[in-house]
């Protein structure tokens, strides 16, 4: 799907701070030093163009940013700009209908995908370096040849796709009105940060044609633009592309750039708000920031970790393990171009009053004035932010993105030379400066979003805030629209024949990587790729298990080991643990899911021996600790109750719980549900450890600047201390997928969306059949905007956001899921919408489809192993499932040979709506009786199968 964001500082930090050309010293003690390759130029009509050379992966990146967001939006006419990003991927006057995401879908590409924020919208995607030509039309054909084929019926259209997206991401949230209330309150009326990126939705139903084109036409030009690309390319040939298809663009009319508006506030404002889908109640505390790249913004993100981040952080002692009153407590910077915002998130226990929150907030500020923080804690965060920054190198859309960030915001592509070296030259002087300037005794916005009928949780003082929330009612006015099937318009003038498609350059061959494998003498077979790109080790050891291990009346325990795992061990206390991770500039985390426990490392390869060293500790030597227990089983009943009330949330738990059959132990959430964790001992937890751990059921996967004779010695004292024990792994029984349809309804009153989950249990991945299904499903809805289900039912009818269909088995039989959220008023329409794709599926998937479908499946394997991610990916599979290291080629040949005629079997065999559950979450009161039109019998309401103790 096309995710529309606004990034805090630091998430953005992360994405610009992304594949980079980086040299980096041997010696621990000396800072990391940096310098990124690219040429810029700048077309006659003020494009502005910066290539990056990468050639490790045969793939390309182009991504086009336009300096628009919503800050560039008028007050009564927001989510242009939001909107636009939606509409650049429909149609363009040489692509066609489908444009872009049309030609994506056989090009091999990531997915032409966008975002907006307040200040930029971007466009982007990665594909094979054959297809780089292909680009550079489309993104042409976007900036130039566009705006004439947006018509009223395409509007009308794309307004109800918009409006389903705020349903689901805000209106159908726990908590999701909260940064309209904060930016409504922090900035005054008519600045451009006092509304919210999606914009308003009456805004948006009133937005004439004109009004829309009058937009487009002023920000979307080329002299508001930057390109990037970024990867495997000829230099000189991209240049000669760009010539051709950007020059005779216009350029538009000049713009002049908005001046710094920084939040003022002349004293500190409380709202509440009553949330229909909240079951915490939530103390937001937001200050006025800075803007990007303002010399506080390094000091300013380093002091909220200080606050908040770890167990030594004032934030934690006070409000978690004094008071215990969350489980964990938030606080970050975010910048924008104009302006930033300091922002505390506390999600407190159900019942919490959120007054003795905010007394915690400020006995936790009152000890950090006083306590302060030792050199020691900023360098431990100063080597996180080393190791993030360097997580980021790995994908050349990293660097196309973060280098445009750059140009645009910081008026130069090469201050990304400098800009990490600010955050290192942070001192502790500076971050008490700006906790003086920003913070102490400063007024901010709270708000308090609470459960519905809880008022009385609210700070004291608040005043209700102004929330909008949309009726929706049956029929409703201006949702209705007919799109033609061709669209009549003026075409714009060109020097050449833009219509025709450009060739593919010469085709990229897939090269799997070099693996090597072992087996220790304890049994742990462990799986290694060498790749010494970026100074990075990411690893991971796997141990069948997880919730298959437990029995139905005590769920949840894998989930609790695996958390506690991670707060201390026998001879380090948690802080002591969290701080030589930290230290490290390391990341590891354990996790538990059905079917495994999963413990996973990440850090700088010159730190990757003290790391594993520290796995090790935590693996052999867990600490037991019943204050950490008590801590840790609060945490997961707060996340239960947090389930309880989202939507999505209770689809996903009342799905299983109807694929598997109630007592089935794969029928349960993995985090457990109410009753068995208020059940639970810390004595269970070491029976399920004294059980489950062993490393005859172990793999390790490790990936990165290491070779195999430097993990092998680095596991010589696992291989020493970990003895081997036998482990009985269940059978697990797989119950018969239903043999008629049946619809099921979870009463959600009130929902803005109705939430589908359509399916049955399938098969597993290792079935012959599994790879030929996901081949069958790429066209019906696994290929992203190219799918049946996603050109039906958002593209022809508006009815949601997004949906999809997908395989999920693993070693065992795993769901066919659809999968969507659609506006209520249109429940029964999209189920029976679906249920006619999947019936004329088999006799209507024509040769074209199979073309386009072979095209993408074989062509994007160019991208299949570009990240360390993606390579570790690739060694759990091989280990898994015991498959050969070339079973990518086997894939390869079954996707040149399948045929059409077999694509229709495996539809009818494994994608009938006739033996499928029919799953609704939504509003019963409306929707459920006009289910019984679908054709499988009376709906059956299912809230009273699940109490609160089970979800």
């Amino acid at each position: 799907m096309k995710p529309r964001f606004t990034l805090p500082l630091y998430s953005l930090a992360l994405l610009l701070l992304t594949g980079l050309t980086v040299s980096c010293s041997s010696s621990e003690s000396e800072s990391s030093s940096l310098q990124v390759d690219y040429e810029k130029f700048t077309l006659d009509n003020g494009l502005e163009v910066i290539f990056h050379k990468d050639d490790s992966d045969p793939v390309t990146a182009v991504a086009l940013t336009f300096h628009v967001g919503s800050a560039r939006e008028k007050e009564g006419r927001t989510g242009f700009a939001h909107l636009f990003e939606h509409l650049l991927f429909l149609e363009s006057e040489n692509l066609g209908q489908g444009g872009l995401d049309k030609m994506s879908s056989r090009i091999g590409g990531s997915g032409a995908n966008g975002s907006t924020s307040r200040d930029r919208t971007n466009y982007f995607q990665t594909v094979p370096n054959d297809a780089l030509e292909k680009m550079i039309w489309a993104e042409a054909d976007k900036m130039g040849f566009f705006i004439n084929t947006v018509t009223e019926a395409v509007l009308a259209k794309e307004k109800q796709v918009v409006k389903n997206e705020k349903r689901q991401g805000v209106d159908n949230q726990p908590y999701g009105h909260a940064n309209y209330v904060v930016g409504k309150n922090l900035y005054p009326d008519g600045h451009p940060y006092s509304w919210q990126v999606i914009g308003s939705l009456e805004d948006l139903q009133n937005a004439t044609l004109a009004d829309v084109k009058e937009f487009y036409n002023r920000w979307y030009v080329p002299n508001n633009a930057t390109l990037v690309i970024a990867g495997d390319f000829d230099s000189e040939q991209a240049k000669e592309w760009v010539h051709k298809y950007f020059d005779e663009i216009p350029r538009g009319e000049e713009i002049e750039p908005l001046p710094d508006m920084p939040a003022s506030l002349d004293q500190t404002k409380k709202k509440y708000y009553e949330d229909n889908f909240a079951r915490l109640p939530e103390l937001r505390m937001v200050w006025p920031g800075t803007h990007l790249y303002h010399d506080d913004a390094y000091a300013l993100e380093i002091m909220t970790e200080l606050l908040a981040e770890g167990k030594k952080a004032p934030l934690y002692q006070v409000l978690v393990e004094e008071e215990e009153l969350t489980s964990n407590a938030y606080m970050y910077s975010s910048n924008s171009e104009l302006a930033g915002e300091v922002s505390l998130i506390v999600r407190a226990y159900p019942g919490t009053d959120l007054d003795s929150v905010a007394m915690g907030v400020d006995e936790a500020f009152r000890r950090f004035e006083e306590d302060g923080f030792t050199q020691a804690d900023l360098d431990r965060i100063k080597a996180g932010i080393e190791t993030d920054f360097y997580n980021g190198l790995s994908s050349v859309l990293g660097k196309a993105f973060q280098l445009a960030q750059y140009n645009i915001f910081a008026g130069d592509p090469g201050y990304i030379n400098r800009d990490i070296e600010k955050t290192l030259a942070v001192t502790k002087e500076d971050v008490m400066r700006v906790y003086e300037q920003y913070i102490k005794g400063k007024d901010y916005v709270a708000t308090s979003f609470v459960p519905q009928g809880e008022a009385e949780l609210m700070v004291e003082g608040s005043e209700p805030a102004e929330v909008v929330e949309e009726e929706i009612v049956q029929n409703g006015e201006g949702e209705e629209f007919t799109l033609p099937e061709e669209t009549a318009y003026e075409k714009t003038p060109s020097s050449f024949d833009r219509s025709v498609e450009p060739p593919y350059g010469e085709s990229p061959e897939l090269k799997t990587p070099d693996i090597w494998t072992t087996k220790l003498a304890n049994g742990l077979e462990v799986y290694g790729i060498k790749n010494t790109e970026l100074p990075l080790v990411e690893f991971e050891i796997v141990l069948q298990g997880g919730l298959m291990l437990e029995e139905p009346g005590k769920t949840g325990i894998s989930n609790l080991v695996a958390e506690l795992m991670t707060r201390g061990t026998a001879n380090k206390t948690p802080e002591e643990l969290e701080e030589a991770i930290a230290m490290l500039g390391a990341e590891i985390n354990i996790y538990a899911d059905r079917q495994y426990i999963t413990v996973s490392g990440n850090s700088l390869a010159r730190n990757y021996e003290a790391t594993l060293a520290l796995v090790e500790e935590m693996l052999l030597e867990p600490r037991w600790d019943e204050r950490e227990f008590e801590l840790a089983r609060q945490n997961v009943l707060s996340q239960i109750a947090q389930q309880s009330a989202s939507p999505n949330s209770i689809a996903t738990n009342t799905y299983y719980k109807l694929l598997y059959g109630d007592d089935h132990i794969l029928s349960y959430n993995p985090i457990g549900t109410t009753n068995n964790i208020e059940a639970v001992t810390l004595q269970d937890l070491k029976d399920y450890y004294d059980m489950a751990f062993s490393p005859t059921i172990a793999d390790m996967h490790v990936v990165g600047a290491v070779d195999q004779s430097q993990v092998e010695s680095s596991l010589a004292s696992l291989e020493q201390n970990w003895a081997q024990k036998p482990v009985d792994l269940p059978i697990i029984d797989t119950p018969e997928p239903p043999s008629e349809s049946t619809v099921y309804f979870y009463d959600v009153p009130g929902a803005k969306q109705s939430v589908l989950r359509f399916g049955y249990l399938a098969m597993p991945e290792t079935h012959p059949d599994f790879y030929p299904a996901t081949i069958m499903n790429y066209k019906l809805g696994g290929g992203g905007f190219a799918s049946r289900l996603t050109q039906e039912l958002r593209e022809g009818k508006g009815y949601t956001y997004g949906i999809y269909s997908n395989f999920s088995g693993t070693d065992i039989a795993g769901p066919f899921t659809i999968a969507s959220g659609v506006r209520t008023n249109v429940t029964y329409e999209s189920a029976a919408l679906v249920k006619e794709i999947l019936e004329e599926y088999p006799d209507t998937f024509s040769d074209e489809d199979l073309e386009n479908t072979k095209s993408y499946l074989l062509k994007s394997n160019a991208r299949r192993f570009e990240t360390l991610g993606a390579k570790l990916n690739l060694l759990s599979d091989i280990s898994a499932y015991g498959w050969d290291v070339d079973y990518i080629k086997e894939r390869e040949e079954q996707v040149r040979n399948i045929t059409k005629e077999e694509i229709s079997e495996l539809a009818r065999k494994y994608a009938n709506p006739d033996k499928m559950i029919w799953l609704v979450t939504g509003d019963a009161e409306t929707q459920l009786d006009r289910l019984n039109e679908l054709g499988f019998g009376e709906p059956v309401l299912v809230n009273d199968y699940f109490s609160d103790g089970d979800n």
